[in-house]
């Protein structure tokens, strides 16, 4: 498993050129990966089950057992699986490479959420917005 950091750079290169399918696999796994992080850390074994055909949504569901305010990245998961699909199933009404952007723009909204969590445990108790975090650095007023 990567690290966080390691992760981070998967998410802030573009989606790899050459097969689409190959890039939104490597995004969904990177996406598993972060959840992985999180179970990790509150000390649970990451499950290797699925919920709706992906492993990424069952992952979402054992990390926010205990902790509703994991449930503001829900959609989140639902999105990743959803571009995920349009790009393997071969949409030929739409762009695969802005899918593909798009995918990666959501996993990594994903990454920020989760090591910000890591870092701030109430953060997504009303959205998932950063502020914590921008005040934990002196970069917001009170």
């Amino acid at each position: 498993m990567r690290s966080l950091t390691e992760l981070e750079t998967v998410f802030e290169a573009p989606p790899a050129t050459g097969d689409p399918e190959v890039a939104a696999a490597e995004l969904l796994q990177a996406s598993e990966e972060v959840l992985e992080h999180w179970i990790r850390a509150r000390g649970d074994v990451p499950t290797q089950d699925t919920r709706e055909g992906f492993r990424l949504l069952a992952l979402h569901r054992q990390g926010a057992k205990g902790d509703p305010s994991f449930n503001a990245c829900r959609e989140t998961c639902r999105e990743i699986a959803y571009h995920y699909n349009l790009v393997t199933m071969g949409d030929v009404y739409s762009d695969i490479t802005d899918r593909l952007c798009m995918m990666a723009m959501i996993s990594k909204h994903l990454y920020l959420f989760v090591s910000g969590k890591m870092q701030v445990a109430g953060l997504g108790e009303f959205c998932c917005s950063a502020k914590p975090i921008r005040a934990a650095d002196g970069a917001t007023s009170t």
